[in-house]
């Protein structure tokens, strides 16, 4: 017998239509089911707003407001909809312009130039890929040197030699801020103006019911249920931020952005004649850094012409059968170095006109619990699309010297490069333009703690091409490595390479003690 309808459940008529004789298409429950997602979203969004202090709340809204709409296209947008690999373009002629055909600028136009500059840099992450706590970008890499010294180091030449004003921006977290302010204190007497401001923090969301594993509003209680999300979040809390309105009211046009770990993004002179300067000044609102790809490279983004506009493609939204085509250095030869050039007023158009268009990446994570979360971020390239006139431009190599494992330590400590004035430069005296593979252990040399304590000094590594070097190795001083080299200590075993050695092309494995007497 039917129940009484003072009995029936609030939602009968939504539960009759959907699962009863009128029975729905399973793509009309599909968006039911989104729709029902949102809502729900929404309300435990605005119970988390009740957790915050009272002076946080209305810049908590502003990033909820941010995740919710980030939150709809990821649950709306089926995995497919990104790149259909039949569709991509040929990329057109001019698309990626090369470096080698720019010109510099005139001296006496320099300070002009710059004075229209602001350089940011994306300072959110820790250092905890190699074992330190804190900044990424407070870890010494170069003649006791951070990150953060040699860039203020390299905008301060600038200043200093030109008489220009080119401020610094960083871009932190919630995880950075404190530590970065507590460093930024001793740039005082510089001549660089520092500002900063924080990217959002958003709520990482349970992967099976898609809803905040947050409790409370604060990181200090809560950590583990907060994430900053991705370098793509740049340009919605760059102007949350004031900043945007206030450089454009300082009349600076262009703003350069990179990773604050990679040490080959320097303000380029060329790049800035080419974007500010001359007859076509003005007319690329969007210019992205490429190089050449090798094979170290094959899982980086690349640009493509796709529905007749210049986009990234990432490896994420590349069809598993056509994996091997991206990889390939023959069919995709460039890749993304992250070193963009925006100008200021068409990134302030794209926003007011909200078509800032950027793919939804979907980062699966699993904590300490075992609770499988996911970290909705963007990728702040991926708005090229969004700007009419936007290009590539293939640059040297030496604009990509990003610092992500010890293996990169060692490089830009070894005297492969010299530092001056904050810019490291190839040796002159190496006779080859590519820099050298290096692979070293993740157990024994992937904290810098640890190798640091691996080598008396740096080895002499101006004719290597590769190293590789697994298990308990040590190296004495002076010792000297060229062509290929591989080292392997096996379980058990150690490996002390002695003080004044010479490897050229050789394999060494085994054990090898060095004992004092």
């Amino acid at each position: 017998m039917a129940a009484p309808a003072s009995h029936l459940p609030r939602d009968y008529d939504r539960f009759n239509e959907v699962f009863g004789r009128h029975r729905r298409s399973s793509m009309e429950f599909k968006n039911l089911t989104k729709r029902d997602a949102q809502f729900q979203l929404t309300h435990e969004l605005q119970k988390l707003l009740l957790t915050c202090p009272s002076f946080q709340r209305e810049i908590t809204q502003k990033h909820f407001d941010g995740f919710e709409n980030l939150f709809a296209r990821f649950i709306n947008e089926s995995a497919e909809h990104s790149i259909q690999w039949q569709r991509i373009q040929k990329l057109p002629e001019g698309a990626v312009r090369n470096y080698s055909a720019l010109l510099g600028p005139p001296v006496d136009k320099i300070k002009a130039m710059l004075d229209k500059l602001v350089v940011v840099k994306l300072n959110g992450g820790l250092g905890t890929s190699m074992g330190c706590q804190g900044p990424k970008s407070t870890i010494p890499v170069r003649s006791d040197l951070t990150f953060l010294d040699l860039t203020v180091q390299q905008i301060e030449h600038l200043n200093v030699n030109y008489g220009s004003s080119v401020p610094l921006v960083l871009m932190n977290s919630f995880s950075t801020d404190d530590d970065t302010q507590k460093v930024v204190r001793k740039y005082q007497g510089f001549k660089v103006k520092i500002y900063t401001f924080n990217q959002s923090k958003y709520p990482r969301i349970n992967k099976e019911t898609l809803m905040p594993i947050s409790k409370t509003c604060t990181t200090e209680t809560d950590l583990e249920g907060w994430y900053p999300p991705g370098h793509g979040d740049f340009y919605s809390s760059f102007q949350n931020s004031g900043f945007l309105e206030e450089f454009l009211s300082q009349g600076k046009e262009y703003v350069f952005i990179s990773n604050i770990d990679n040490l080959g993004a320097t303000v380029d002179l060329n790049i800035l004649n080419f974007l500010a300067g001359g007859a076509n000044s003005g007319e690329c609102p969007f210019l992205m850094e490429v190089t050449d790809k090798t094979r170290a490279d094959v899982k980086g983004g690349t640009l493509i012409q796709y529905e007749d506009k210049l986009r990234l493609l990432e490896i994420a939204q590349v069809p598993k059968d056509h994996v091997d085509d991206f990889k390939s250095v023959k069919t995709f030869k460039i890749f993304n170095t992250n070193n963009l050039w925006i100008k200021l007023s068409a990134m302030e158009q794209v926003l007011n006109e909200a078509t800032l268009d950027m793919e939804v990446i979907i980062n699966n994570k699993t904590l300490k619990t075992g609770l499988n979360i996911i970290q909705l971020e963007q990728a702040v390239g991926a708005a090229i699309k969004s700007f009419r006139g936007a290009l590539g431009i293939n640059v040297p190599r030496s604009r990509f010297l990003p610092v992500k494992k010890t293996d990169d330590l060692l490089l830009v400590m070894s005297n492969l490069y010299s530092l001056q004035q904050g810019t490291l430069s190839m040796s002159q005296l190496r006779m080859f333009p590519t820099t050298p593979l290096v692979k070293l252990g993740y157990t024994h040399f992937g904290r810098v703690k640890d190798f640091l304590k691996r080598f008396a000094s740096i080895p002499d590594m101006l004719e290597l091409d590769h190293l590789a070097v697994s298990g308990d190795v040590t190296f004495g001083r002076g010792v000297v490595l060229k062509g290929t080299v591989i080292i392997i200590a096996n379980h058990g075993d150690r490996i002390d390479i002695p003080a004044g050695s010479m490897l050229e092309n050789k394999i060494v494995s085994g054990n090898l003690r060095i004992l004092d007497h």
